[in-house]
């Protein structure tokens, strides 16, 4: 009876442990973990663009096969294709009012000064 309260106690004083508060994550954990995030993302478009490929591929030998089975008219999207990974620049710590107005470089125009 002594040993199951004494593991008792060892696993209520673990929990309690396992509950302690964190740190909180600095920046460059936060950007690793967005982009982590946005790889992911990129990864689930490719294999969901795969599989509206390979479900093309069977749909068309079942028809091949299947020659006097009617066609459903239903109209089917086309499968997008999501292109090669291109990585999400870091968003600024904070945005100011210069950060808020378009950048040249990004490929935003300008409007000329205006004239009195």
């Amino acid at each position: 009876m002594k040993k199951i309260l004494c593991a008792a106690l060892a696993l209520a004083a673990a929990a309690g442990l396992a509950h302690a508060k964190l740190p909180p994550l600095s920046e460059e954990a936060k950007a690793a973990a967005a982009a982590a995030k946005d790889k992911q993302a990129w990864i689930d478009k490719v294999m969901a663009y795969k599989l509206c490929l390979a479900q093309d591929r069977v749909a068309a030998f079942y028809f091949r096969q299947h020659a006097a089975a009617p066609k459903p008219a239903v109209a089917v999207p086309a499968c997008a294709d999501p292109g090669p990974y291109v990585a999400q620049l870091a968003a600024a710590k904070e945005v100011g009012i210069a950060d808020s107005k378009p950048s040249p470089e990004a490929g935003a125009r300008q409007p000329p000064p205006i004239k009195k």
